[in-house]
């Protein structure tokens, strides 16, 4: 248990239209217009003002429009308007073969882009039976829990600058460059790095890859315990963050979300630990949970899960299996590279892969992993050709956007900054 507050008594949190002269939002009947009744003790002519916070520019949190309603510096009513990067992926995807689809999906949610390839690869694999060695098992663990603290440290940096710590900003950028650094080498790429195969993983870890994680897992637990020492003791932090945006752990249930803003609510649902997508059996580790459910819980959840995932990384590594690195089943997977200039039979099978792609059996099934903002899965309609009939994506941004109106609803609208960074959203997930 993170934090070990008491929790808030219910009255505190259902009064809080009550001590600013506020009454509940009034819905009209076809649920179009939320309409805020206004009394107050001071002026009952103070008027309703509803503005646009957005599109914003994709530096920021991305292009997301809130319409907002205040009274003075109080939301009333928000409602987050989407679509501005709409990308198409999913369609895209079903014009393309199996195999020509993988470096779509790793491009929605583009701070995570190992977990989509597993959601998307994973449900292949098992529509087609194919089972992946250990070793390629185990290397994907590693890239994904990499990709993990890379998504959280992109998170730590970009929403402490927003509270004005701009220092935590450079010192989180500092250690996620050395996370691209990692996949450039066994990947060749810094980003969207198409590393995830049908059967396994592109290629082998090169010789000193290895070393270089364990250099890299013994180092960051003493950056995050600065991390923590910067903003732990900040007090304008610690005033931003503690009791503010809470929302109940059965109202998150009800919206459907998932990962570290379900878990700081005091819910420990992690897919690492009730599923067998991938052998995390293997490996002790935690799941962090929070005792409130509000900012400061969020904050101390990820940054917690920073940890674990190095005792992971730390975990695979050591016990790293020998053997291939994808299956060999030349109906799926490509040849060795090494067989292209010497073997016929490997070159044609090459190229009628590439061009031509390999064909699934008519069925459907869903594919689930535990991504950095909780669950991404994918599913795939498959009709018996070389191209899905139909690609979907549970990208876990969008789902968790529904609980922003609860987080702000209530409260000051500098809030609402703090509750948006909090969410961690991924605009190009949310609009794929």
């Amino acid at each position: 248990m993170l934090d070990p507050r008491t929790k808030l008594e219910e009255s505190k949190i259902a009064d809080q239209f009550a001590g600013r002269g506020l009454n509940p939002l009034i819905e009209d009947p076809d649920g179009a217009v939320v309409t805020p009744m206004v009394e107050s003790e001071t002026s009952t002519d103070e008027q309703v003002m509803t503005i646009n916070m957005g599109p914003h520019h994709p530096a920021t949190h991305g292009v997301l429009r809130l319409v907002v309603s205040l009274k003075g510096e109080y939301v009333l009513d928000l409602k987050p308007v989407m679509g501005y990067v709409h990308t198409g992926i999913e369609k895209s995807c079903e014009q393309k073969s199996f195999w020509k689809a993988i470096p779509f999906v790793e491009r929605m949610d583009y701070l995570s882009y190992f977990f989509q390839m597993q959601a998307y690869c994973g449900c292949v694999e098992r529509m087609i039976g194919m089972e992946i060695p250990k070793r390629a098992e185990y290397l994907r663990i590693i890239h994904m829990e990499l990709n993990r603290i890379h998504s959280h440290l992109v998170w730590l940096g970009t929403t402490a600058l927003d509270l004005g710590a701009m220092s935590m900003f450079w010192y989180c950028f500092n250690v996620r460059d050395r996370i691209l650094d990692l996949f450039e080498m066994s990947a060749g790429q810094r980003m969207h790095t198409r590393y995830f195969q049908v059967g396994g993983v592109a290629e082998d870890i090169p010789v000193g890859f290895t070393e270089k994680v364990k250099a890299f897992c013994r180092e960051t637990p003493e950056r995050v315990d600065q991390y923590e020492a910067l903003l732990d003791r900040n007090e304008i932090f610690l005033q931003r963050t503690r009791d503010v945006g809470i929302v109940s752990r059965e109202r998150l249930l009800e919206l459907g979300v998932t990962g570290p803003l379900l878990r700081a609510a005091g819910e420990p649902w992690d897919l690492r630990k009730v599923t067998d997508y991938l052998p995390y059996g293997d490996f002790d580790f935690s799941v962090p949970v929070g005792t409130v459910g509000d900012n400061y819980d969020r904050y101390r959840v990820r940054v917690a899960e920073i940890r674990e995932s190095i005792k992971i990384i730390e975990q695979a590594v050591e016990g790293l299996p020998e053997g291939p690195h994808i299956a060999d089943d030349r109906k799926y997977v490509l040849p060795p590279r090494d067989e292209l200039g010497t073997s016929m039979e490997s070159l044609i099978h090459h190229f009628k892969l590439v061009t031509e792609g390999f064909r699934v059996p008519p069925g459907e099934l869903y594919n689930p992993v535990e991504g950095p903002r909780g669950e991404t899965g994918c599913f795939i309609v498959a009709d018996g050709s070389a191209k899905p009939a139909r690609v979907h994506f549970r990208d876990s941004s969008f789902i968790n956007l529904q609980s922003l109106k609860d987080m702000c609803v209530g409260g000051l609208v500098a809030d609402l900054i703090v509750n948006l960074a909090m969410l961690d959203p991924i605009l190009g997930g949310i609009d794929r």
